[in-house]
This record gives structure tokens, sequence and C-alpha cells, in this order.
């Protein structure tokens, strides 16, 4: 079977204070991040994650909540 590399994709939004960085293949679909913080978590539409409409505290305390560590964040 030939790896298409969908295993090591890693996503990354910015707002220019934190980069969220998502890792679909940890991901277990738990919809954390979408009902603690809708306004920036949106998985029906794309780009599924802006970071706009949220603090950068409020980004980094949803994320942190993550249970699989999919979502992680870093200081830009």
């Amino acid at each position: 079977m030939k790896d298409t590399g969908k295993a090591n994709l890693v996503k990354r939004y910015s707002n220019g204070e934190v980069s969220v960085v998502w890792q679909p293949s940890l991901c277990i679909h738990s919809a954390v991040c979408v009902g603690g913080l809708p306004k920036v978590f949106h998985p029906k539409e794309l780009p599924w994650i802006t970071l706009e409409p949220a603090t950068t505290d409020e980004i980094v305390r949803q994320v942190d909540q993550c249970p699989s560590g999919a979502l992680t964040w870093e200081k830009v």
C-alpha cells in the first residue's frame, strides 16, 4: 500500500501571536474544541479553524483542553 503522507499531515493556523497546530491523525473527534470555542472551531467549514474571533488567551485555554493532543499551540 502506498503511503499518502496523511498520517504526517500538520496544519498551522496563526493570529500573529500564537499558532494552533492541528495533527489530524491524532484527532479523536471528541468535539471538545468546538463545544468550548465554537467561534474559532467550526468543522463544517474550510478553513475549520479561524483564530480572529477570539483572544489569544481564549484560544490557548481551549487548545490545552484537547484530549488527544491533536491540537497544540506555540508562540509566534
